[in-house]
Formats: C-alpha cells, sequence, structure tokens
C-alpha cells in the first residue's frame, strides 16, 4: 500500500482526522478538490462568525450611550467588513496548509473516486491505502418550488461570496443559518423577514430558549412569519402560505436557508457496495461504513452535522483503525448559533424528555440576577439545567451574552456524569458569567 489511510476531503473533520492519525504513526494520504477547510472555513463557520463579530461591534456602537459615551458616530462599510472576512479566511487556510505540511502527511488536490476498499482515483492516478476515511462534508438544500426567481434566490455560500448587501431579504428557514444571517443582516442595515415552515425556531433547541431568542430578534426589528410555506419568488416579491392565507412581502433577495445534505455524489458508494441515503452513509459507533476498511465521518454520514462533531468522529475512526479505545461521548454534543443575543445547547431539550414522560427536573436561571451580566449591560438572557430524577444533568440550554461557553462547561461536567449537587460544589469565579451555571 502506498499509505494507510486515505481521507477523502481537507474540511474540518479531514485534516484533523489526519493530523491526528499522523500522531498515532499512520502515513496519511488527504485528498481535496477545493479550498483546504471545507465548508465550516470557506462558507460556514468562520465567515459568519467573522460577520457576527461585526454585528456585536455594531450593536455597541448602537447603545454607547448606556457605556457614557457620547457623541459617537461611524459609519458601516460592507466592502471592508467582506476584504476582512476574506483575509480571516485566507489566513486559517493557510494555517491549514502548514498542518498538512507535517511528516506522514501528503496533500493531493483533485476530485477523489474510490475503485475498492483500498484503492482511490484521483484525476486519473491511482493512490492504495490500508483504510479509507470519507469527509466530503455536505452542501445546501432547496426546495422543489417551481416559482423560484433564480435570479432572487441565493444559498448561505452566495451570501457569504458578494460584497453587496441586499437591502431587503426574505430568509426561508428558521434554523442555525437562517437565525445567524437574521441577526447579522439586521445589524448590517438590512430588512430582514424570516419565512419558517414548523412553529418555532431552532428545533434542536429547547423550544423555551428558542422563543426568547426569537423574542430578542424581534425586537431588534427582524420579522418573523412561523408556521408558514413559501410558494413563490419572482418580481420582488415573496410569497408564502400561513394558516391557510396567502400573504406576501418584498425582498431584493431569498435565502434558501433550510439545510444541508450529505455530499455522495460522484464518491462511487453504488460501485463499492456502500450503504447510504438522502440522510447520508450509513455507519457503526466506530464510523465504519457497510465496507470494511471504508469509514464515513462528519456531515457525510448526516449523524451531527456539526465541525466539531467530524473532528471527535475522525478521532474515533482513527482509534479503531489503530486499535485503541476513546472516552468520547457522542450523545454530549454541544452545539451553538451565533446570534446576538448567542444560544447553546447540549444534551436533552424538556420538550423530548416530556415527550418520553421521563421524571425530569427543570432548574432556570436568569442573566439579570448575574452581577458580571449587569455590569456588561447583558442582562437579556436565560440557562436552563435539566436533571434526571436522580439530580444527573442531562441537558443545558441557554441564551445570551457568552452563552456558547457556558455550555461547554456543562458539556465537560456532563462527560463526567455531574449532578446538580455536585456541580453546585464546584467554585466558580467572582463576577463571572460563569455563575449563571450555580444561580
Amino acid at each position: 500500500m502506498d499509505f494507510n489511510l486515505i481521507i477523502i476531503g481537507g474540511g474540518p473533520g479531514g485534516y484533523k482526522t489526519a493530523t491526528y492519525a499522523a500522531s498515532k504513526g499512520l502515513t496519511v494520504l488527504v485528498v481535496e478538490k477545493d479550498e483546504l477547510g471545507g465548508t465550516c472555513l470557506n462558507r460556514g463557520c468562520i465567515p459568519t462568525k467573522t460577520y457576527a463579530r461585526l454585528a456585536e461591534v455594531i450593536e455597541t456602537m448602537k447603545d454607547a450611550g448606556s457605556y457614557a459615551l457620547d457623541g459617537v458616530t461611524y459609519s458601516f462599510d460592507f466592502a471592508k467588513a467582506f476584504a476582512r472576512k476574506q483575509q480571516v479566511v485566507e489566513t486559517l487556510r493557510g494555517g491549514i496548509a502548514t498542518l498538512l505540511s507535517a511528516s506522514g502527511i501528503t496533500l493531493v488536490k483533485g476530485m477523489a473516486v474510490m475503485k475498492d476498499a483500498h484503492t482511490v482515483a484521483v484525476d486519473g492516478k491511482d493512490y492504495s491505502a490500508d483504510n479509507i476515511i470519507i469527509a466530503t462534508g455536505s452542501v445546501s438544500k432547496s426546495l422543489p418550488i417551481p416559482d423560484l426567481d433564480k435570479e432572487m434566490v441565493c444559498d448561505s455560500d452566495w451570501l457569504l461570496d458578494t460584497d453587496v448587501l441586499p437591502k431587503r431579504i426574505c430568509i426561508v428557514g428558521a434554523g442555525v443559518i437562517g437565525m445567524e444571517f437574521a441577526s447579522i443582516l439586521n445589524s448590517f442595515g438590512c430588512e430582514v423577514t424570516v419565512v419558517e415552515f414548523l412553529k418555532e425556531c431552532l428545533p434542536p433547541i429547547d423550544s423555551d430558549i428558542a422563543k426568547r431568542l426569537r423574542k430578542c430578534l424581534e425586537k431588534r426589528g427582524v420579522t418573523f412569519y412561523m408556521q408558514s410555506a413559501l410558494k413563490g419568488a419572482a418580481s420582488g416579491k415573496v410569497t408564502f402560505e400561513r394558516k391557510g392565507k396567502v400573504t406576501e412581502v418584498e425582498a431584493d433577495k431569498v435565502l434558501l436557508a433550510v439545510g444541508r445534505k450529505p455530499l455522495t455524489d460522484g464518491l462511487g458508494l453504488d460501485e463499492m457496495g456502500i450503504k447510504y441515503d438522502a440522510k447520508g452513509i450509513a455507519v457503526d459507533d466506530n464510523m465504519l461504513t457497510s465496507v470494511e476498511n471504508v469509514y464515513a465521518i462528519g456531515d457525510v454520514n448526516g449523524r451531527q452535522m456539526l465541525a466539531h462533531a467530524a473532528e471527535m468522529q475522525g478521532k474515533r475512526a482513527v482509534n479503531a483503525i489503530v486499535g485503541c479505545g476513546d472516552d468520547i461521548r457522542f450523545d454530549v454534543m454541544p452545539a451553538a448559533v451565533f446570534t446576538l443575543p448567542e444560544a447553546a445547547s447540549v444534551g436533552k431539550t424538556e420538550d423530548a424528555l416530556k415527550a418520553e414522560g421521563a421524571d425530569y427536573r427543570s432548574i432556570k436561571h436568569y442573566y439579570r440576577a448575574n452581577g458580571k451580566a449587569v455590569a456588561m449591560n447583558e442582562t437579556e438572557g436565560m440557562l436552563k439545567l435539566l436533571t434526571d430524577a436522580g439530580g444527573k444533568v442531562v441537558g443545558c440550554h441557554v441564551y445570551g451574552a457568552h452563552a456558547a461557553d457556558l455550555v461547554q462547561e456543562v458539556s465537560a461536567l456532563m462527560c463526567q456524569n455531574i449532578t446538580v449537587e455536585k456541580l453546585d460544589d464546584i467554585t466558580h469565579i467572582h463576577p463571572t458569567l460563569s455563575e449563571i451555571i450555580v444561580g
């Protein structure tokens, strides 16, 4: 074999897995057909968070009077914001290239097609390895609606690649992508309307938290139409049906933020006999596919479409290959939404516990009672801890400043099966937002 391991895809799952595999003594080939960093770096996590940080600065400037800063003026130049976003992406892309230049790792640019469980062809050249990991990620979903003007409709890729802001935008979908762009574009001065098919935004997050976050965005000027189905978009008009009534709003652009689908085309899955469907490639708990020696990690297996999930799945796959165990808890997978304010979650929601008929306890703590939050002028927020009958923490859901950081702490403790009583015995620095966790 030419290598011990071939990884198809150079996104977070691919490049992190490559460096981890090399640290275990494996020789690794990484094949990437596009830019290094995958969706996360080039068209997702990093560019949107760069914009989210700018939106946060803008909102602080708007509220400068609360910080005893009078007469503050500013002007917003989106072209400069776009340039800064590009610079951030290019800097981090260079960092990944450096990581993949390490000993034991070979990078090849091109389209990879699997020929068998040990052979991958890249632009006509064959490479062989003991094992193969598929880490090709995902692409934006669309909607099967005929009356959509292609000039009006865009996806998140387009929105991150334009240096001209639409004055009015209708966002279809109130999931993570839709909510983040709604928050960002509102701060950038766009007129934002959100059309969502479901009853509430952000389905994976506790509905109590999601509703409060939506109300925050509404106060900032974002208009929401929940339980609404898109019917068409043309000539500057967006049409949707809500409770049997057809409504029309004006927009320059329509962002379809209706989720993502695994990128499985052209890999040779059918020829290999690898089981997959529209939700992704089927894998076991070690990320092994239906074909021995072939693994699939990250968005392409559809299990948990998060960059950090891809990284940990890659680590599990490598551990299976080299024959060592680990204590990775895939049932404890934190996630965040970088709106203003932030939202984040880990574990079960109260909605799910109710549906299960579980014996549980819900504990709520509020930002307005926290000294650091008051000093920061960030009193809008709430943290909800969920425990089982024995007091073990089984979920945490937060909206408010630095929600992701608070959930991260709880996630670490949940991996150790923390109880709320033990949590209360952990000393937290005063004054910090983390004190909200213990009330």
